[in-house]
């Protein structure tokens, strides 16, 4: 594996082994801090974000190397009229890895076609973020302790929400999941994931209605209503806390079950729910630098 542009990039026994790796990590710090020692990284943020960047700037300084990069398209050569394929041709000249964010869907495939490092997908429009399914992953495995029979509960905006996207296709290769499809109408997954489930007769149920889905989940992945998918800010304010869980809702389900959001939270969680044994997003925020970590190491060949 060269790049990482979308999970599926990656076959099953290659996530299981870089959750390993994570692992081993998370166990033995000291034992990596050196591992990518004389190596830069570059960072190139053409959309917002906190915690993917910060998580894969933190991955790499804990490896030993180094980071430049932007965290602005304001800040770069995009507003003289610069392609993404002339920055990765340039950038690749700096740098030994690439993780590149973009608000629009491929442009991370675009640059794989030009470049001379490995590219990392951190977000391409409402299309994918792999290595925030990686985080995913590897909070299930550590909350779990397996990827199989379990049932998970997607909730929000289902459609244009690029992690669950991502995560749904990574858990349809695991026996015996079953998925409980959470949204309004407006906000349903796209129909080229379901025609997936349907082909792979994986089982799926959709309902508008959160509280009754929640005795059988083992996980809860929620997600925010994005304001910046919309075209219609009528829509956005219609359907902008169509799902907030509360404790009430919470009463129902599972002592077990785990509650994952990539984050950031709008009012879908209260702070109220911050305290729940079962809220494990700020443990998924932490598990993300470790699976960065990990995959860097990966896709530069160090082990």
């Amino acid at each position: 594996m060269q790049h990482l542009i979308d999970i599926m990039d990656m076959t099953v026994e290659e996530v299981d082994q870089l959750i390993l790796k994570a692992e081993d990590i998370i166990a033995n710090p000291a034992a990596y801090a050196e591992k990518c020692r004389g190596k830069k990284l570059a960072t190139l943020f053409f959309e917002p974000s906190t915690r993917t960047r910060l998580s894969f700037e933190a991955a790499m300084y804990e490896l030993g190397g180094h980071v430049l990069g932007f965290a602005d398209a304001n800040s770069s050569s995009a507003t003289k009229g610069e392609t993404v394929a002339d920055t990765i041709r340039v950038v690749g000249c700096y740098a030994d890895i690439i993780a590149m964010r973009h608000p629009k869907e491929g442009a991370p495939l675009v640059a794989t076609q030009v470049a001379n490092v490995p590219i990392i997908n951190a977000g391409d429009g409402g299309h994918n973020h792999p290595t925030q399914t990686l985080t995913d992953l590897l909070t299930i495995h550590r909350e779990k302790g397996t990827y199989e029979g379990l049932t998970i509960g997607f909730c929000g905006d289902l459609k244009f929400g690029r992690t669950v996207h991502s995560l749904l296709q990574a858990m349809c290769r695991y026996p015996n999941t079953k998925f409980v499809l959470i949204a309004p109408d407006e906000l349903k997954i796209p129909g080229y994931l379901r025609d997936k489930l349907d082909k792979l007769n994986i089982p799926y149920t959709e309902t508008p209605d959160l509280e009754s889905a929640m005795p059988e989940l083992d996980v809860l992945y929620m997600t925010r209503v994005q304001q910046e998918r919309f075209f219609n800010e009528a829509d956005y304010v219609r359907l902008k806390d169509t799902y907030i869980l509360t404790p009430e809702k919470l009463s129902k389900a599972k002592s077990d079950m785990i509650i994952l959001h990539p984050l950031p939270r709008v009012n879908e969680i209260p702070r109220a729910i911050d305290d729940d044994p079962r809220a494990c997003y700020f443990k998924q925020v932490l598990n993300g630098k470790y699976a960065r970590m990990a995959l860097i190491m990966k896709l530069l060949g160090i082990s």
